[in-house]
This record gives structure tokens, sequence and C-alpha cells, in this order.
């Protein structure tokens, strides 16, 4: 579907894999077409029992592309069809994060069940630097995952967070040296494939809960993103961005 994305198969685990490094793994709609679909196929293969994620160079994913992003309204419904689909997986999702994970790179960690990061990785969500709100249910899980008080530095103030705080605040299963980082993350995806496979679909669910709550906030972070991608506040800072000066907002009367 996309060369910047690659999908294989090991031992009964799908890899995910963003072939991107020269745009620090930046996502297209075709990219998340492909990663959506990989999910599908997992989810309706009973041979896949989990699916790694990684990411090719010294960034796991810098979040959307925005110059494919803002080209029209595919990249927003790819972006949010894949939400979805990550949200509602029903097998075990393994990660591994090495450097930069912006946006969603962040937002979906989230709804993975094992994450692994090395030293370097460094985890921002600049929603509302960019004038428009979180996604990926990240408003209600992140305060849950991490504390309210650094989910509100990461997504009030726009943050980075390292791989000790995301570490010691919930967010890693473990950090890994970066050498040993992607080979660590196979290893642990591949012993998942040798749990009794109902057993652990069946732990899985119950750890998750209820979703119901979940994605209705999915939805409604949707709705507001899409109306504040329309708003003044969002024109400026996507142009400030592509212009690479300060942004300038106007504070108006509510």
């Amino acid at each position: 579907m996309t060369q910047d994305i690659e999908l294989s198969e090991n031992g009964g685990v799908l890899e995910i894999r963003i072939v991107r490094p020269g745009k620090k793994n930046a996502l297209t709609a075709s990219m998340y077409r492909a990663m959506t679909g990989g999910l599908a196929d997992a989810s309706a293969r009973a041979e896949v029992g989990a699916v790694l994620f990684t990411g090719e160079g010294d960034a796991f994913c810098a979040g959307n592309d925005l110059a494919d992003f803002m080209s029209g309204p595919e990249g927003g419904a790819a972006a949010f069809e894949f939400i979805r689909a990550i949200a509602v997986f029903d097998k075990p999702i393994v990660a591994a994060v090495q450097g930069l994970a912006v946006g969603v790179g962040t937002t979906m960690l989230f709804h993975c069940d094992l994450v692994y990061a090395a030293p370097d990785a460094r985890f921002v969500m600049p929603f509302v630097n960019l004038g428009i709100v979180p996604e990926a249910g990240s408003s209600l899980l992140a305060p849950a995952t991490l504390g309210y008080a650094k989910a509100a530095a990461m997504l009030l103030l726009g943050e980075p967070m390292t791989a000790e705080t995301a570490d010691r605040t919930g967010l890693l299963t473990e950090i890994v040296p970066a050498d040993r980082l992607i080979d660590h993350a196979r290893t642990k995806a591949a012993m998942l494939m040798a749990k009794p496979p109902q057993a652990l679909l069946a732990t899985r669910r119950l750890m998750k809960g209820d979703q119901a709550a979940l994605l209705d906030r999915i939805d409604e972070e949707a709705r507001i993103f899409r109306q504040a991608m329309q708003s003044a506040e969002a024109q400026e800072a996507f142009t400030a961005f592509f212009e690479k000066r300060p942004p300038v907002f106007r504070r108006e009367p509510q």
C-alpha cells in the first residue's frame, strides 16, 4: 500500500514498521491506511496473535506530516480511522520507541499493552500549541495513566516527557538500551505468542474493561478537533509553523 510502512510476520507476530526516517517517520494518509489495514488483517487472522509497532531511524514517529495533513480532508479521515482501529483492536500490541514520539506517536501508545523505550525517547503531545485538541482518547487516558498533573504539563503546556519520567509515571513497561530495543520488543511479543491464547485475550479484555466511555471520548475529540482545525487559532499556528516564526494569538472575549 505504501513503501513507508512495512508489514512483516514472524511466528504469529505482525510487525508494523514505520519506514520514513528522512521525515522522522511523520505519517501521511497512505501510511495511516496501511497501518489500519495491517490491524484489520491481524484481527481477522487467528494465526496472528500480537502486533508490534516499530520505527526506522532515530525517531519512532514525529506525528502527522503537516503538509500532507493540511492538503485536504483525506489525511484527517485516515488518521481518525487508524485511531479507532487501534483503540478497538482485540489482540495484544507491543511498541518499541526510540527518539521522538510526537502527537499520535505518543497517543497511540496509550492503546498498546507493552511499551519499551530507549533512554533517548521523548514523548510530546503539542496539540494546544497548534490550536487543536488531543486525539486518540488521550484527554481521558493521559490523566488516567500519568496522573492529572503530568498530563496537564504535556497537554496544556505541550512539554515533552523523558523516558525516565514516562517509565516512572506508567506510560512505559521498561527502558531498554537502544542497541537492544527492537530485539527486546520482538522477544516480548514472541513471549505473548507462547501464552494460552484464549486466556491471554480474556485477561486483556478484563484489563481494558468497558470501552464505551473511551470510544465516546475519541468521537468527541474528533468532533472538536475538526472544528478547531477551521479556527483562526489553528490557521495562525499552522501558518507560523510553515513560516518558521512564533505564532501570535488574539485573546477574544468569551
